[in-house]
């Protein structure tokens, strides 16, 4: 069996992804990619959830929410006048801060799998004004981490996680599932294990080794597409995705000796 290999390190925070089909553009905002990553996280096995699960899960949905495509979002276009795509885009101090404040009015527990999101993207980059930014995320996490007596190899264990998910949302998001039922390698978990993704049949999905609790379960997505190609200015591309037909995408789970 042929094996893919996909990096999530190599991409920048997840906002608006982009995807050209014939009938135009295929677009999935932040934060129903977001959505997706936590519906895969709340199927984790029980026996391998960190104390603080909810908190995990909560985290896992919004790491990226302070990218609204229908709001405040300016960098939509590029150069040409089409939609960019998450790839495209750089670290963006204004968003991440807005990332942080946003997660400590919910929990540091919270916050810390955020910040260890942020870093794990950016540490990195040659920027010395990146790297001077994570450094001071990466003292305040310290101090965080006393706060709620939470303990550096417990917060590693539930990022990771976060981070698998992220990256199974993203294969999943992006069209990325072979064909043929060949694999594509999603990321490392917890346990440091490499687990692969293949689709046996059309709409349905194996995970190797196995982590989740029941042996199938459902997940779903929703997109937009839109058929022009083109935009004069983000105001316009902002109608046009708001006012797109949206498609519902769902996939099924299903464990490898039931799926033969």
């Amino acid at each position: 069996m042929e094996i893919y290999w996909f990096d999530a390190s190599h991409f920048k925070p997840n906002k608006m992804i982009v995807v050209y089909q014939e009938n135009g553009w295929q677009i999935i905002s932040q934060r129903a990619h977001g959505l997706l990553a936590g519906e895969i996280c709340s199927h984790w096995k029980n026996e391998n959830h960190p104390e603080r699960w909810l908190e995990t899960i909560i985290a896992t949905a919004e790491h990226d929410d302070a990218y609204n495509e229908f709001d405040e979002d300016n960098v939509l276009l590029n150069e040409n006048g089409g939609p960019v795509n998450f790839k495209m885009r750089n670290f963006e101090k204004e968003k991440c801060d807005k990332l942080i404040s946003h997660a400590l009015t919910k929990s540091r527990y919270i916050t810390l799998l955020v910040a260890r999101h942020i870093r794990f993207l950016y540490e990195n980059e040659q920027d010395s004004v990146v790297k001077k930014y994570c450094a001071a995320l990466q003292k305040k996490e310290t101090g965080w981490m006393k706060e709620i007596a939470l303990k550096a190899k417990d917060l590693t264990a539930a990022y990771s996680i976060l981070e698998w998910c992220d990256a199974l949302s993203l294969l999943i998001c992006q069209g990325l599932i072979q064909p043929e039922n060949r694999s594509i390698e999603i990321s490392s978990g917890p346990d440091n294990k490499h687990y692969k993704l293949h689709s046996p049949e059309r709409y349905v999905l194996n995970v190797n080794p196995w982590p989740f609790e029941r042996d199938q379960f459902s997940v779903s997505y929703e997109s937009r597409t839109i058929s022009q190609l083109t935009f004069q200015n983000i105001g316009q591309f902002r109608n046009a995705l708001m006012e797109a037909t949206v498609d519902f995408h769902k996939f099924n789970f299903v464990k490898h000796n039931l799926a033969k």
